[in-house]
């Protein structure tokens, strides 16, 4: 790579006419050459400048150059200097040994020879050149380097957030999926009842007093079906990984019945029956969709878990809140899965050994009651039932946000 690269040359000598004929024999296009006359000078230079060489007078007065080469090669900045003795003492073998030991690399000797001094020159500044040129092309090569892996850490952490939104799709169209079976399964028993009916010729259950009845309850599971397809196509809701609630006075007593009527076919086929305790009326401010969805949540597990026990579902109005509990004699959980069971395709290793799912109702159901500023609990053991505990404010608090509340 060619870059532009200049090298500067100090030249050590406590005589002016030895540096200016120095100079004039070194100086050339790309070097900037330094005169220090004395040791001390050449020191001060030194920590100013980064050089190529140093070319230094061996005897001069107070420092001479040894001990100036001794003091640079202590240096961490200097030592790394090459330096070229020039000497009027002849060729002595020790004077050389002593010039070798303090950091030279190479010894000029008075009467200078031109060709000689230029050709040393020349090396070394080549060699400076060359280590510049590496060093700068060893920056580029890290520089490209620390950029690559800049763009790798950006794919890495889009891929990270393709790969979550992903996911939050699949969870989501998992939860609808989920969530759409009830309604289905409670049309689809409803047809299968009203066909065999119609094959024994039973016509007094299509009676005109029988049929609004009928009509609402399939109208209530379309309109469910049709509120989480809203859920599933709405994909600002998705991003945000909350599901929408939309409140209205609610009558909890007469949801709480209503929910328990349309599981009863599914508690009949279980072998069990739901028993509800709740009073006359408790009216609070809700999502009565999503809160039906709570209920129906809680009273299908318990169904699904309880071995073919008798289901409690008891409603009542604790201070400012509403209070669900749904008891079951089932298999039971163990405490160390309570906070588990709340979480996404979470599931018991005894729930998995009794019953299929895809382990979303309880985190759905944490999810609705978090929207609503509740919380919900599980009281538990291993082989003695579960009695899941919602509890709901009556009204919303204007701040309540949707994260969730302990457990």
């Amino acid at each position: 790579m060619n870059i532009d690269i200049e090298s500067k040359l100090l030249i050590v000598d406590d005589l002016p006419e030895n540096l200016l004929a120095l100079e004039a024999l070194i100086r050339a296009p790309g070097r900037v050459v330094y005169r220090a006359a004395s040791a001390e000078a050449a020191l001060a230079l030194l920590l100013e400048h980064e050089f190529a060489l140093a070319i230094v007078d061996v005897q001069m007065p107070g420092m001479n150059g040894f001990e100036l080469a001794e003091l640079m090669r202590g240096t961490e900045r200097t030592r790394h200097i090459p330096i070229i003795f020039v000497s009027a003492a002849g060729r002595e073998l020790n004077y050389a040994f002593q010039g070798y030991e303090s950091g030279a690399v190479d010894f000029l000797h008075k009467p200078l020879d031109p060709h000689a001094v230029v050709s040393k020159v020349n090396v070394f500044v080549d060699l400076h050149r060359h280590r510049k040129a590496l060093r700068h092309e060893m920056d580029q090569l890290a520089a490209a380097h620390h950029k690559q892996e800049e763009l790798v850490q950006q794919l890495q952490h889009t891929q990270r957030e393709l790969e979550r939104a992903v996911r939050m799709r699949d969870d989501f169209m998992s939860m609808v999926s989920h969530e759409l079976r009830t309604p289905l399964n409670t049309l689809y028993l409803e047809a299968q009842l009203r066909q065999l009916h119609l094959s024994k010729g039973n016509l007094a259950n299509f009676a005109p007093d029988r049929l609004p009845a009928m009509i609402e309850r399939d109208q209530r599971q379309i309109r469910n079906m049709v509120r989480l397809i809203d859920d599933m196509l709405d994909v600002t809701r998705m991003r945000r990984d909350a599901l929408s609630i939309q409140t209205k006075p609610v009558d909890l007593s007469a949801l709480s019945r209503a929910v328990v009527e349309n599981l009863r076919q599914q508690a009949e086929a279980a072998g069990s029956v739901i028993t509800l305790h709740a009073p006359p009326e408790l009216r609070g401010v809700w999502d009565e969709f999503r809160i039906e969805q709570v209920l129906t949540n809680l009273l299908t597990n318990a169904l699904r878990y309880g071995g073919g026990k008798p289901v409690e579902m008891t409603v009542s109005l604790e201070g400012d809140s509403a209070r669900v509990a749904v008891r079951d004699q089932g298999i039971g959980i163990a405490p160390e899965d309570h906070a588990r069971i709340f979480e996404q395709f979470e599931r018991t290793d005894d729930s998995r050994r009794h019953a299929a799912g895809l382990g979303l109702g309880l985190y759905i159901t944490r999810k609705i009651v978090c929207l609503h500023a509740g919380r919900i609990g599980v009281e538990s053991a291993s082989g003695e039932g579960s009695t899941f505990v919602v509890e709901l404010p009556l009204q919303i608090p204007d701040a309540a946000s949707a994260a969730p509340q302990p457990t």
